[in-house]
């Protein structure tokens, strides 16, 4: 398989990374909309987002699918997947206020459940 290949830790770090990547998105939209009402609504662009949803959903179910069978922790996944879940709902919020903290929220338990991920395979 493709992904045997990889060593275990860079498919989660890489998953952190498209979170912190989000974060810095959702605050710098925030930014943008205040500051230059324009340059914000091209970054607010719902397919921006469903697009970067589309990309933490498949790094999840391969870093955290790939953890439960490397270290047997079902825990970092079950975190993850909330993550998830959060921030798919948060697609439903109108954009700028509870949106944002939901995704934010979304995002970080992302990243803890990756984190989670990483550690439990050393």
């Amino acid at each position: 398989m493709l992904f045997d290949r990889v060593q275990g830790g860079v498919v989660d770090r890489m998953a952190i990374g498209l979170s912190g990547l989000c974060l810095v998105h959702c605050l710098a939209s925030a930014i943008f909309v205040a500051v230059l009402a324009s340059a914000g609504g091209m970054l607010l662009d719902p397919a921006i987002h469903e697009v970067g949803l589309m990309f933490a959903i498949a790094l999840g179910i391969v870093a955290l699918g790939r953890g439960i069978f490397d270290h047997g922790f079902m825990m970092p996944s079950a975190i993850g997947g909330l993550g998830l879940g959060v921030m798919a709902g948060s697609l439903q919020l109108p954009e700028g206020g509870l949106g944002t903290v939901y995704t934010i929220v979304g995002v970080s338990i992302l990243a803890l459940g990756h984190d989670l991920n990483r550690r439990a395979r050393v």
